[in-house]
This record gives C-alpha cells, sequence and structure tokens, in this order.
C-alpha cells in the first residue's frame, strides 16, 4: 500500500534535516494516512480507504459526498 490519500492526494515529501551547525541531510515526510472503512449509503455497501486525518476530519464534518466534492474542486 503506497502511503497516499485516496482523497486529498496527499504523500510522502521530501526535505532537509537541518544541524545545529546548519548541515542539511535529506529525509522524507510521511503523510499521516490510515485504513478506514466507510459506509456508502447510496451503495449500501462498506468501503476500505486509505485517508489522510485531514480527510477523515472533512467526511466526518461534511459527508463522503460533500468531501470528495471539496477536494475535487481544489485539484482542477
Amino acid at each position: 500500500m503506497a502511503r497516499t490519500c485516496q482523497i486529498t492526494g496527499k504523500g510522502t515529501r521530501s526535505g532537509n534535516n537541518v544541524s545545529h551547525s546548519n548541515r542539511k541531510t535529506k529525509r522524507t515526510f510521511k503523510a499521516n494516512v490510515h485504513k478506514k472503512r466507510i459506509y456508502l449509503e447510496d451503495e449500501k455497501r462498506w468501503v476500505t480507504m486509505s485517508l489522510s486525518t485531514r480527510a477523515l476530519r472533512t467526511i466526518q464534518k461534511k459527508g463522503l459526498k460533500a468531501a470528495l466534492k471539496v477536494y475535487a474542486d481544489k485539484t482542477c
């Protein structure tokens, strides 16, 4: 499983470790992604998705359909 959110598209990013003497070495920032089962009311079935915590918060607040619409608008 790739560490990528299926709704927001958040994934692993790269950056630098910076020491006290300001030396820089490469590192990765991994997305906070969890596997969750979500119930689809329209299809009356459960779906397992890999979701970032930001997507989970949006789904809890607005619902799955609205969350998909919100992030679809942002990616276009």
